[in-house]
């Protein structure tokens, strides 16, 4: 038994599901499931894949241990028969899908997962919670990114999500570009630089403001950010240079009309000869507010609240469906929801992505009615296939996951997101930047 147990992090009807399907004969039926979006959220004109190492990992721990098991008994959410299955059970399929850090479209298969109905169905709460969650946070922190432009971006949302949530934001805005956080955990768990000083909390304590300053310095060098707007913050300004000289590493401004506070700034720092200190801003900014500093003399940004919402868009919309099952027979067919607005294209798939001169064209989906037949990279010699292998006959790819894998996704990220197309830049709303194709295998 693991030391840590994810099988409780599901839905009731994912066991209820099961039970009936080991009662009927269909559990060990082998299927196809496939986790996409049907469309991007809030107009946005592509989505970032976000949380697959976090999920490898939550899959090899999804374990049912006496706890659990207890758990389901007592509350007589499935029979003995499928208490007895569960104690044994071990995910034995296979998942291949898009990279962390990749860019995803309408319809992107973006995790495709291959097994017995049993094995499969309980995975689809814990696959959707993971990257619906992450997904949303990195599609927002890379609109951020995008609109900082060479500005280095700090995350410090954690006080705004949950606890656990925070750590994910934190991971997920680093593998879209942001540079550190002020999670000590993400930085513990996943290798992410951390930052951080003294909140308006520090200046209050002491009896001026100067004399926080001072301390500051005195603890942390003249290197520091010194926050300036606890009071005034022109007089924060004096006071700064005044304790610290004009090496003062930086100042951060929390509040006010931040081009105007940041020009000010700016011309009262090289006035008092503080000419290299750098000016950081951290009130309430998402992407929009981020792109509207862009001609302003900031030279770094803290986010916080809208980073850890995905700027308005807290979930990606993403959902987990059957695709494809062997009949009674042991042939393979394709299924699909057919409901008005949700319905699904049944089918095993194969992703690429069409490019012209290195900027993508479109999302190509290959389908499939069959099982073994499937497009490779051969039939599409100009596009790059999306799907990669990660999970083989039950064991994850550990290079997806950890500290390694985190760094693996943000270098990814930054290669696919230079495929973009320009308009794929704007922070408007609009259709997605490239459109998706169905195509029958080769």
């Amino acid at each position: 038994m693991a030391e840590r147990s994810t099988a409780l992090l599901t839905d009731r009807y994912e066991l209820t599901m099961l039970d009936a399907a080991l009662r009927d004969g269909t559990a060990q039926r082998r299927c196809v499931f496939e986790l996409f979006g049907r469309r991007l959220s809030a107009g946005r004109r592509f989505g970032v894949v976000g949380g697959t190492g976090r999920l490898l990992s939550l899959i090899q721990d999804f374990r049912f241990g006496d706890d659990e098991l207890r758990f389901l008994r007592d509350h007589r959410v499935v029979d003995a028969a499928t208490l007895e299955f569960l104690a044994g059970y071990r995910f034995t399929g296979s998942i291949t899908g898009y990279r962390e850090g990749e860019l995803y479209f309408p319809g992107s298969p973006i995790l495709t997962v291959e097994g017995t109905f049993a094995e499969a169905v309980v995975l689809e709460t814990l696959a959707l919670s993971v990257l619906n969650h992450d997904s949303a946070i990195a599609t927002a922190a890379a609109r951020m990114s995008i609109a900082a432009g060479d500005r280095p971006l700090s995350e410090m949302g954690s006080r705004r999500a949950a606890e656990e949530s925070a750590v994910a934001c934190a991971r997920a805005a680093y593998i879209v570009g942001f540079g550190a956080t002020s999670n000590l955990e993400a930085g513990r768990r996943w290798g992410i630089p951390t930052m951080g000083t003294a909140a308006h909390a520090w200046t209050l304590l002491h009896d001026t403001e100067e004399d926080a300053f001072r301390s500051q310095v005195d603890a942390l060098g003249v290197k520091t950010t010194l926050l300036i707007d606890t009071y005034d913050i022109r007089q924060g300004v004096e006071a700064a240079v005044r304790v610290a000289g004009t090496e003062l590493g930086g100042v951060r401004i929390d509040s006010g009309d931040l081009p105007t506070m940041a020009a000010q700034v700016r011309e009262q720092l090289d006035g008092l000869g503080a000419t290299g200190t750098k000016i950081t801003v951290t009130s309430d900014l998402d992407e929009f507010a981020i792109a509207a500093l862009a001609a302003s003399p900031v030279d770094a940004y803290g986010v916080g609240t809208s980073v850890v919402t995905g700027s308005g868009t807290p979930t990606a919309g993403m959902v987990y469906k059957l695709v494809a099952r062997q009949a009674a027979d042991g042939s393979w067919v394709g299924v699909a929801k057919a409901s008005t607005d949700k319905a699904s294209k049944g089918g095993r798939k194969a992703a690429f992505r069409t490019l012209e001169r290195g900027v993508a064209t479109s999302e190509l989906i290959a389908v499939s009615d069959g099982f073994e037949q499937i497009d490779t990279p051969d039939e599409h010699p100009d596009a790059r296939a999306l799907h990669v292998a990660l999970v083989v006959d039950g064991d994850a790819d550990a290079g997806f996951e950890g500290a390694a894998g985190v760094e693996a996704a943000r270098v990814h990220h930054a290669l696919a997101r230079e495929e973009l197309p320009v308009q794929a830049l704007a922070l408007s709303r609009s259709d997605p930047a490239i459109p998706t194709v169905y195509v029958d295998a080769l």
